[in-house]
C-alpha cells in the first residue's frame, strides 16, 4: 500500500474536525494502519506541507485533507505541480461540498473506510480549474470559484463569529442564510463582461458568477446540476436581472438544481473565461478569498488522480466531454 499521509485542520468545524480526526486515528490504530499525521498551524499551513510531502521524493503517495472544503482548497494548491500524490478527503468542516460532490461519506469512520478501500483500485484522474488575478498571481479551485455576491457572502462568513457559534450548535450550514439575508437587500448588482471560449456576453444587473468543476457549493447548494469534473469543461452560471425578492426564490430552488429553470439564470459550459466588470467584485476559490476582478479562468484536464466513488468518472467524463465537443 502507498505511504499515506493526513493534513488535519484542528480549526475546521469550529474544533469539530480534532473529533473526526480522534475517530479517524482511532480506526487506523486499531487496523494497525500505518501512516503520518501533520496538523496545520496557520491559514496556508497546509499548501506548504502537502508541497513539502509531494516533493520529499517521488515515490507515490496518498494525501489525505481532514478539515473543510477550505483545508481541501490549500492541499490542492499545494500539490497541484506534482503527479505522486493521490488525493483524498475525509469531511471535518462545515460546508464539506468536496464529500458531496465526490461521494465521500460524511462520517469518519465509513468515509476512512472507503479511502482505504479506494486506496487499492485506480484513482480518478479529474480536472481543476486556475485563476489568475489582476496582479498575475494564480490559484487553483477543485469545487468552484465565483465573483459577486456570493463571494461576499463568503468573505462575510470567514470573518466572522457567528460561524463559529452556530458550528457550536451543529447548525453551521445556516451561517451561509444568515449572511445571504443580512446582505441581500443592501447589495447593488453590477454590469459584468463575461467571455466564455472567446465569446462575450454583456449581463446588466448581475448578482454573481459561478464557474464550478462539480455540483455543490455553500454547504450543499446544487448550483451547478451538471457539472462533472472530468468532462473537460466547467459550468459557467450566471444570476442577473433579478428582483431581491425573486432572488430568495432562486435562493432556495438552488438546493435542488431547479434555480437554472428560472429565465434570469444563465448556464454556460467553456475552458476559459474572463470576468470584468464595472465595479470590483470580491472572488473566491472553494470559499476561499482571493481578492477583486477582473480575473481569468482555465481548466486544466486531467491533473488530479483523486479517490471517490463516483462511478466510472474518468470514463463518464470523457463521453461527456465528445459529447458536448460533437454539438
Amino acid at each position: 500500500m502507498k505511504q499515506i499521509y493526513f493534513i488535519i485542520n484542528p480549526k475546521a468545524g469550529n474544533g469539530y474536525c480534532l473529533n473526526v480526526w480522534g475517530k479517524v486515528e482511532t480506526k487506523l490504530m486499531e487496523d494497525k494502519i500505518p501512516y503520518f499525521a501533520f496538523f496545520t498551524e496557520y491559514p496556508g499551513h497546509a499548501i506548504k506541507l502537502a508541497s513539502q510531502i509531494a516533493a520529499s521524493n517521488h515515490e507515490p503517495k496518498v494525501v489525505i485533507a481532514v478539515g473543510g472544503d477550505g483545508t481541501m482548497h490549500e492541499v490542492v494548491n499545494g500539490i497541484v505541480e506534482y503527479n505522486n500524490i493521490t488525493l483524498g478527503f475525509v469531511p471535518g468542516g462545515s460546508g464539506n461540498d468536496f464529500s458531496r460532490g465526490f461521494h465521500i461519506p460524511s462520517e469518519p469512520e465509513e468515509a476512512l473506510s472507503v479511502i482505504l478501500h479506494l486506496i487499492k483500485k485506480e484513482a480518478a484522474i479529474i480536472d481543476i480549474g486556475e485563476v489568475t488575478m489582476k496582479d498575475d498571481s494564480q490559484a487553483y479551485f477543485i469545487n468552484n470559484m465565483g465573483a459577486g455576491f456570493d463571494a461576499l457572502i463568503s468573505y462575510e462568513v470567514n470573518h466572522s463569529k457567528v460561524k463559529a457559534w452556530l458550528n457550536k450548535l451543529s447548525l453551521g450550514r445556516l451561517v451561509y442564510v444568515y449572511f445571504l439575508l443580512k446582505k441581500l437587500f443592501s447589495y447593488n448588482c453590477t454590469t459584468i463582461d463575461l467571455s466564455i471560449d472567446g465569446r462575450r456576453h454583456i449581463l446588466e444587473k448581475t448578482w454573481f458568477v459561478t464557474v464550478s468543476n462539480q455540483p455543490y457549493y455553500g454547504g450543499g447548494m446544487m448550483i451547478a446540476p451538471k457539472a462533472h469534473p472530468a468532462d473537460g469543461l466547467l459550468d459557467i452560471t450566471v444570476v442577473h436581472n433579478l428582483s431581491k425578492l425573486k432572488l430568495l426564490l432562486v435562493f432556495i430552488s438552488v438546493f435542488w438544481g431547479k434555480h437554472i429553470q428560472f429565465k434570469e439564470v444563465k448556464t454556460f459550459k467553456g475552458r476559459t473565461v474572463s470576468i470584468q466588470s464595472s465595479s470590483s467584485l470580491y472572488v473566491h476559490a472553494d470559499g476561499e478569498n482571493l481578492g477583486y476582478t477582473p480575473l481569468n479562468i482555465h481548466i486544466q484536464t486531467k491533473t488530479l488522480k483523486v479517490l471517490t466513488r463516483v462511478g466510472s468518472m474518468r470514463e463518464t467524463g470523457l463521453k461527456e466531454r465528445d459529447s458536448n465537443e460533437l454539438q
